[in-house]
């Protein structure tokens, strides 16, 4: 009996030493800040507010990321030709892991003006990311486009698993190209989402990658719907949702290794408090 003690103490000694000051730490949360907001400590209390509210999360237990102007930039100047300084990167999000049996997103839709949560969702389908709860803010009016820069670092730095370049162009590409319809042509944007959603779930189906044929099927559903868009919107569309459907293969090699990932309980390396007290139970059992 003295023996199994000894040894059980020896492997709480040993499990003390391994853990770091900031076990505490959940590595299934990262929250990701505009560069502006990060900048401004009124600004980023008003967003730390919203997350803790809405997440119910202690933010000192949440790893945290900033998203540069330079960051944002390298992906809006190849889709819009937009330039941004670092004083005009506002949007922020919370990526919550634990919750990860569906998508959704929660978008304060008092600062976030122009993209919504169906929007969000929909981008972050088309880069292969099904799972996980997500919540937007900005201390300020803002549009929320460069959210979405930092919604998918934030899944990168949770699963430790890099997503597509040519993936993350195609969901960025989305959303802006979204945002450009609703503020140029004032087209309600859940109807847009809807659109959007449904093309693209059809072009996915009869694997479609011809642009002419995706321009009719764009057409044909906005007759039907009574949606007032332009040729030009359309066109701009149909651009947009070919690219994504021509990286269906980068998309599929990302969901399959990150699948490994949510199939391992959110765990790396294989290490689990759990397996680790089994262990010592094993010692103890019976004292």
């Amino acid at each position: 009996m003295m023996r199994k003690i000894t040894i059980a103490l020896l492997a709480l000694i040993l499990f003390g030493m391994l853990i770091p000051v900031g076990f505490a730490t959940d590595s299934n949360l990262v929250v990701t800040y505009g560069e502006t907001t990060y900048g401004n400590s009124n600004y980023k209390s008003f967003v730390d507010d919203f997350f803790v509210k809405q997440a119910k999360v202690d933010l000192n237990n949440v790893n945290s990321k900033v998203i540069t102007a330079d960051q944002v930039n390298q992906v809006s100047g190849g889709i819009t030709g937009k330039s941004y300084s670092s004083n005009q990167i506002y949007s922020s999000a919370l990526l919550d892991l634990n919750d990860n049996d569906n998508l959704e997103v929660s978008v304060d839709k008092s600062k976030i003006t122009v993209i919504t949560g169906e929007m969000y969702i929909s981008a972050l389908k088309s880069a292969g990311i099904t799972s996980g709860h997500v919540y937007v803010t900005s201390p300020v009016s803002a549009t929320g486009e460069s959210a979405l820069a930092g919604i998918m670092n934030a899944y990168e730095e949770v699963t430790d698993v890099e997503i597509p370049e040519s993936v993350k162009e195609a969901a960025n590409d989305e959303i802006y190209t979204q945002a450009e319809i609703v503020e140029n042509s004032g087209v309600d944007a859940d109807e847009l989402s809807q659109l959007v959603d449904d093309v693209k779930n059809q072009v996915s189906s009869d694997n479609v990658t011809d642009h002419d044929t995706i321009v009719n099927i764009i057409n044909n559903y906005v007759q039907n719907n009574n949606i007032n868009i332009t040729n030009s919107d359309i066109e701009n569309l149909a651009d947009t949702i070919e690219q994504v459907q021509n990286v269906q293969g980068d998309v599929n090699y990302y969901k399959d290794k990150v699948s490994t990932f949510l199939n391992d309980g959110n765990s790396t390396g294989g290490f689990s408090l759990d397996g680790l007290f089994d262990w010592i139970n094993s010692f103890t059992t019976g004292i």
